[in-house]
């Protein structure tokens, strides 16, 4: 995992599990700093958006009413992330999610911020996005980066960015290697002893 190059990536759904995405965005990351390279699409799913979600992420019918459907970006989320490292809190979600729209997208690490902040401040409350957030105080600069709120996926996937970062600067390289390592959900610790 020596590269230090990585793609934020979060996805707003429709319901059932893995939802259908109703908005996508991709942040990336060079030496834990955005680059300023970023992708965000409202995205049309094949069923109208559920009104209990609606409730969660505030988009409705009205806001995808002309956007792209998910086979129209595809070819450009694999351009960029395709064989790459993504980050996602709970990045399983995101994993699923994308996977299940476009099959033939494989990173070839998902690094989980969920996984890395209880690995590194053990104990707290709640490890919740918005918790963490408040927690590193970066809920204000990720809204001032992004111009949004929780649960929009730019928001969110800047809060990510953020907290990636903020975890992992005070280590030493070697150490952040182990933390990244642990926090990967595709690593598998068998291929390690072989």
């Amino acid at each position: 995992m020596s590269s230090d190059r990585y793609w934020v990536i979060d996805v707003e759904g429709n319901g059932a599990s893995p939802p259908e995405i109703v908005e996508l965005a991709m942040i990336e990351l060079s030496a834990l700093v955005p680059t300023g390279k970023q992708f965000h699409w409202l995205v049309k799913p094949s069923q109208p958006i559920q009104p209990a979600v609606t409730r969660i992420h505030g988009l409705t019918d009205d806001d995808i009413a002309d956007a792209p459907e998910i086979a129209d970006i595809a070819d450009e989320i694999l351009t960029w992330t395709q064989n790459g490292r993504i980050i996602g809190h709970n990045v399983r979600v995101e994993l699923e999610t994308i996977q299940r729209e476009i099959p033939e997208w494989k990173p070839v690490a998902a690094i989980d911020t969920l996984k890395l902040a209880r690995s590194l401040k053990p104990g707290l409350d709640s490890y919740g996005l918005e918790k963490l957030g408040s927690f590193f105080g970066l809920i204000d600069e990720a809204a001032r980066r992004t111009n949004r709120k929780h649960h929009s996926a730019l928001f969110d996937a800047m809060l990510t960015a953020l907290i990636f970062a903020d975890l992992l600067m005070p280590l030493e390289q070697s150490a952040r290697e182990d933390c990244l390592r642990d926090a990967d959900v595709l690593f598998s610790r068998q291929s390690s002893f072989l």
